[in-house]
């Protein structure tokens, strides 16, 4: 399945090839190809506005939005991340944002609901002992990593109440970098979601 969304004036940094490793990956853990498609868009488009590109950031992004809307569910929070990326773009460039913040707001009151429904993975342990306590007590790691991704959401959720006037003290994209899970699940779309947007003008 292909998708057409994009304009040819934007390089096509977001594509990969079948044999990519990590569409492999994500394919085998039930990612589609518009998942992978989405973050990658998403990523070049922070990328793209922390260089002070804006006009190729607000092309990146619209592309990002286009297809969350296409063909993610409704209540898929990714599909308010774009909307709130792109009003950064407007933002920096002196522009009204109105519409975009709102939309970006009423998406993200999902939030709760995606975080308590969101699948999670097995980690990557670097020990056995590691790997046994953590299905010893898969529950409480549940748990705990609910109660941190729902911290962060809420971090989002204030950046978004105020993007149109004090921005709110919460990194995003520059956490991002460090955050991105290894595992391709649940906690890695929801943090994609609240951490692709950002963090202030360049």
């Amino acid at each position: 399945m292909s998708y057409t969304i994009m304009k040819p004036s934007v390089p096509r940094t977001w594509a990969f090839k079948r044999s990519d490793p990590d569409w492999l990956l994500a394919q085998k853990s039930g990612w589609t190809r518009a998942d992978l498609m989405w973050e990658r868009l998403m990523e070049a488009g922070n990328q793209a506005y922390c260089a002070g590109r804006m006009a190729r950031a607000a092309r990146l992004f619209f592309a990002a939005d286009a297809l969350a809307r296409g063909r993610f569910d409704a209540r898929d929070l990714r599909r308010a991340t774009a909307p709130a990326a792109r009003a950064m773009v407007r933002l920096a460039r002196g522009r009204n944002a109105g519409a975009l913040i709102a939309l970006a707001r009423q998406g993200w009151q999902m939030a709760p609901a995606a975080v308590a429904e969101m699948e999670i993975r097995p980690r990557i342990r670097s020990s056995l002992f590691h790997l046994r306590l953590e299905a010893k007590h898969r529950g409480q790691y549940q748990d705990n990593l609910r109660l941190r991704l729902t911290r962060i959401a809420e971090e989002t959720s204030e950046t978004l109440a105020q993007m149109d006037g004090i921005p709110a003290p919460h990194r995003h994209f520059s956490r991002w970098r460090g955050e991105k899970p290894t595992v391709y699940d649940g906690t890695r779309k929801v943090l994609a979601a609240a951490l692709l947007i950002p963090d202030a003008a360049p």
